[in-house]
């Protein structure tokens, strides 16, 4: 026999540990009392016994906890699972606003080194410049006669209707161009065609000379991509030098890989607009440019670059 020392229930069956009405572990019921003793008897008054007692304490322990830790489990549950759907949602948008935000501070940060190509880019995105192509008034150049057959610095080849371009070595870069025969760029626009074959990487990069001396790298400005890094550059060539003009700056324009893109620099009046499949990517001043300068094309890293439709525009 077992009682509640609480409630003062009395249970027949002794495996039960806790009373069923208010979780107070029960206690073994006493025999018969004695019929001198009261069974309600209060417990001890003296203020000492009842707090310093560890019976006293350990009873009031059983007695109060369960009953508390119930009805604070059921609070804390509820709060959690709230907090859960609260901070679930809010966790959400902030992990995609940590997301984006890098993207955003690094284009920040190339516009703001570079403002001018910031607001081109815009308008070029918003409005396409149509291509000054588009008359009949071109001048094509012959690609074929621009093979090298036995070149120090490069290798070159026309096959498929498409002029075939490497310098010799990484680290090097090559540069052809156009003889003296009136094919100047300058007051024109000059327009290639071009692809990385193999969509090799180059730190250099690859493109368009206009502006150049008929006399490579002597002095020249040079239009050239990265389609592997969807990045381009402008440089300056003087004798044994190539300068910086514009450090490699990211573009959407750019197809990746092996992707054709087209590249165009429209001269005017000391200025150089530089076009990146019909969209305006920057602008170059071009105020000590060679003059009646000629065309010409530029491969760097070893990198296979197929060029073809080679035009100037008048």
């Amino acid at each position: 026999m077992k009682i509640c020392p609480n409630c003062r229930k009395t249970y027949a069956d002794d495996g039960l540990n806790f009373c069923l009405e208010d979780g107070t572990m029960l206690a073994v019921a006493p025999a018969q009392a004695p019929p001198t003793v009261v069974m309600g008897q209060p417990r001890p008054t003296d203020p000492r016994t009842a707090r310093t007692g560890p019976s006293s304490v350990s009873a009031q322990q059983n007695q109060v906890k369960p009953k508390k830790s119930s009805k604070t489990w059921l609070w804390i549950l509820g709060i959690l699972g709230l907090l859960v759907l609260v901070c679930g949602g809010g966790m959400a948008v902030l992990v995609g606003f940590i997301y984006t935000r890098p993207d955003l501070a690094e284009n920040d940060k190339r516009h703001a080194s570079n403002t001018s190509v910031r607001s081109s880019a815009n308008k070029a995105t918003a409005t396409p410049s149509p291509s000054p192509f588009s008359s009949e008034d071109i001048e094509s150049l012959d690609l074929t006669a621009w093979v090298k057959e036995n070149s120090l610095w490069g290798n070159t080849e026309f096959t498929n209707g498409e002029f075939i371009m490497s310098s010799k070595q990484k680290g090097y870069y090559y540069v052809l161009v156009a003889p003296d025969d009136g094919n100047t760029t300058e007051g024109a626009t000059t327009r290639v065609t071009l692809r990385n074959i193999e969509n090799a990487a180059s730190s250099m990069g690859y493109g368009l000379v206009f502006h150049s001396n008929p006399e490579p790298l002597t002095d020249d400005y040079a239009f050239l991509i990265d389609t592997k890094r969807k990045k381009y550059r402008v440089v300056r060539h003087l004798p044994e030098k190539e300068s910086t003009v514009l450090a490699w700056t990211s573009s959407p324009f750019i197809k990746e890989g092996a992707n054709e893109n087209i590249l165009e620099a429209r001269d005017s009046a000391g200025t150089a607009d530089l076009y990146i499949n019909g969209q305006l990517a920057t602008s170059v001043k071009t105020p000590n440019a060679f003059k009646n300068g000629v065309p010409g094309l530029y491969s760097g890293d070893g990198a296979k670059i197929a060029f073809k439709d080679l035009q100037v525009k008048k």
